[in-house]
């Protein structure tokens, strides 16, 4: 079985219709776990599809999302008064 057949399985089992863009969501996680630590990757993923999924987000703001949290995990140990991560709310701006 690979990751493919694996997603599939998952959706049914979890009766989801979804296209699943696996490579954010790896990436995402990669960076979580580096930057912040190992277990910030799975949670991070998590909390991402919860708020896709509470917020019914296309495909496009699920990448909005993810680059914010990639952001967000990157400049995770910045020094004080660096710039600050947008708020999901000034996208709509």
């Amino acid at each position: 079985m690979n990751l493919h057949d694996w997603i599939d399985e998952a959706c049914d089992v979890l009766d989801l219709d979804v296209e699943v863009d696996e490579g954010l969501v790896l990436d995402l996680a990669r960076v979580a776990a580096h930057n912040v630590q190992r277990p910030a990757a799975p949670v991070t993923a998590y909390l991402l599809g919860l708020a896709a999924g509470s917020r019914g987000a296309s495909g496009d703001e699920i990448e909005l999302m993810a680059g914010r949290l990639t952001a967000l995990a990157e400049g995770w140990d910045r020094p004080a008064g660096a710039d600050a991560i947008p708020d999901l709310e000034d996208a709509d701006a």
